[in-house]
Formats: structure tokens, C-alpha cells, sequence
């Protein structure tokens, strides 16, 4: 009888003990981001409002390759100060070059409908969230140049498919990166708004690469936060904020199957140069140069 009452005892421990397993979710399950880029998607300003190009000024949408973040917080509230929420992800950083700085070479990239970054939902502090915080650092795209230059006696006027690399992290250290198929050493830290670009113009039935790099003036990288007011961002940021598009991501603790977080980046008009040749297109050889390639926007959709 002691024998049998001793195991009836077990059975009923381990049957509440599967029960609470189960109560307490899949810890397989994970909280996965996927980035996608569209260039139909609202152009936004860095406050959130609908934004028009600045006279003087002309933009283009582009192809979007591959992009980088540094940093994703999750936020409860508007109210919810930046680094206050529940922070997901943080790149490697490295003071190598001097000051303190995203390590270009450890960062991650996703392309268009890629799976950025996941973390298993059992890391993540239960709750509601309201907002998502991404901070970018890389983007990679192509886009359409004009050339009207003479190489080597040979007169050439034509458009052009480019590749634009641009660096919009506050801080980057950068051993070399390469635009599409050309090098370009740096071994030093950069600004929000560094950038490269690499084209190939034939001439005389030879293949010649031109490469080309500069720096967007400080603080012209539109960083859109719609929360201006009430949780503000650090000048020379890309923490892009934006609302969950469909309710609340709500973490529960109990969750059996994988979240995954849509994350919709404008491309809308979002590579932006000075027009001193006034045709709409992008001239870097004849001084055109670059004032914006921050995103137009962020909308972040729980599927």
C-alpha cells in the first residue's frame, strides 16, 4: 500500500509538472525580425509628417540591397525614454578608431523579406509593447547616376545603374568596405552620412570602375521619430521609431509558436542631392553631392 501510495504521489507531480511546462510556452519559440523595403510607402520628415523635397534639392527611390541596425528596443508607452524599454539587440562597437563607434566589419546585414535578427520569446520581459525602436547603421542600394565627363580624351553622356553605400549609425568604424564589386579603405571612424559609390563606365570597349566617396553634412540624415516630444533621440542617431501597426505586441510568457515582426522601411525619394545641374538626376562627378539617405519611415507589422 506505502509502495502504491509513493507512486501515485509521483505521477500526480510530474503531471502538475507538465503542466506548468506547458503553461509557461514553447522555449523554442522566438520573437523574429524581418526587414522589408518599400519604395511605395509614405515619405516621411524626421517628426512623422508626410515630408516634400526642399527646393534646389532632387531624390530617388532606388533598389535597396542590404541594411544594418545597431540597436531594436521595444517601448510600452510614448512616454517610455529611450533605452528604458525592453532592449533587444545591440551591435558590437569599438573604440579602435579613436571614439566609440559601431564595428562595421561585426554587423549583420539583411536583405529585402530577410530575417535581420530572432532571440527566444523566453528573453523577452513580458508585457505589452506600443512602439519599436530600430536604430540603422548600413545600407547598401542601387541607383540611377548621370555621367557627362571626358575619360581619357573620350567624350561620355549617358545614365548609369551605380551602387551607394552610405553609413548612418552615429559613429562607424570602418577597416575598408566594399560598394558593389571595388574596395574602398577607410581604417578610421565615420560620421552619420559617410557614403561610397561605385559605377562602371566604358570607354574605348574597356571596363573602367569609378568610385567615389564624401560626407552628407551633420545632422541632414532625416531620422524619423514621431515621439519628438515626449522620448527624444540623441543628434546624430538613427533610431528610427514607429508604432505597431496592428495593436500592441504583447508578450505573455505563454507563447507556443514564433512572432515575427515585419519591419517596413520607406525607400520613398530617400537617396536625396543637391541639384546644381536642375534635370533631376543624380551628377556626383560634376559636385552633386549627397545631403540625405536616412529611411522615410518605419512600419512595423506583428505577424
Amino acid at each position: 500500500m506505502y509502495r502504491i501510495l509513493i507512486c501515485s504521489l509521483l505521477a500526480i507531480v510530474l503531471f502538475i509538472t507538465g503542466c506548468k511546462k506547458n503553461e509557461t510556452g514553447n522555449s523554442n519559440a522566438k520573437l523574429i525580425f524581418k526587414f522589408k523595403f518599400d519604395s511605395t510607402q509614405v515619405r516621411l520628415n524626421n517628426i512623422g509628417q508626410p515630408s516634400t523635397i526642399p527646393a534646389g534639392n532632387a531624390a530617388q527611390s532606388g533598389v535597396m540591397n542590404k541594411m544594418s541596425a545597431h540597436y531594436i528596443e521595444l517601448a510600452p508607452n510614448a512616454l517610455t525614454l529611450l533605452g528604458k524599454g525592453a532592449v533587444l539587440y545591440r551591435a558590437a562597437e569599438t573604440t579602435t578608431g579613436g571614439s566609440n563607434a559601431i564595428d562595421y566589419e561585426k554587423a549583420p546585414q539583411a536583405g529585402n523579406n530577410e530575417v535581420f535578427y530572432e532571440v527566444p520569446i523566453n528573453q523577452v520581459a513580458i508585457g505589452e509593447y506600443e512602439w519599436i525602436r530600430i536604430s540603422l547603421a548600413y545600407q547598401n542600394g542601387d541607383v540611377k547616376i548621370r555621367v557627362d565627363t571626358s575619360i581619357n580624351g573620350v567624350s561620355i553622356n549617358q545614365d548609369m545603374n551605380a551602387t551607394l553605400a552610405s553609413f548612418i549609425g552615429f559613429n562607424t568604424y570602418i577597416k575598408n568596405f566594399t560598394v558593389k564589386a571595388q574596395s574602398v579603405t577607410v581604417n578610421g571612424n565615420r560620421t552619420q552620412g559617410f557614403w561610397g559609390f561605385e559605377t562602371n563606365v566604358s570607354v574605348l570597349g574597356t571596363t573602367i570602375p569609378v568610385v567615389q566617396s564624401g560626407q552628407a553634412p551633420a545632422g541632414a540624415t532625416t531620422v524619423v521619430n514621431p515621439l519628438f516630444n515626449t522620448s527624444p533621440i540623441p543628434a546624430g542617431s538613427c533610431v528610427v521609431t514607429a508604432a505597431f501597426a496592428n495593436g500592441k505586441l504583447k508578450i505573455t510568457g505563454n507563447e507556443t509558436k514564433d512572432i515575427v515582426v515585419e519591419c517596413s522601411f520607406s525607400t520613398n525619394k530617400s537617396v536625396e542631392w543637391k541639384d546644381l545641374n536642375p534635370n533631376g538626376k543624380w551628377e556626383p562627378l560634376k559636385q552633386e553631392t549627397l545631403v540625405d539617405m536616412g529611411v522615410r519611415g518605419l512600419i512595423p507589422t506583428i505577424k
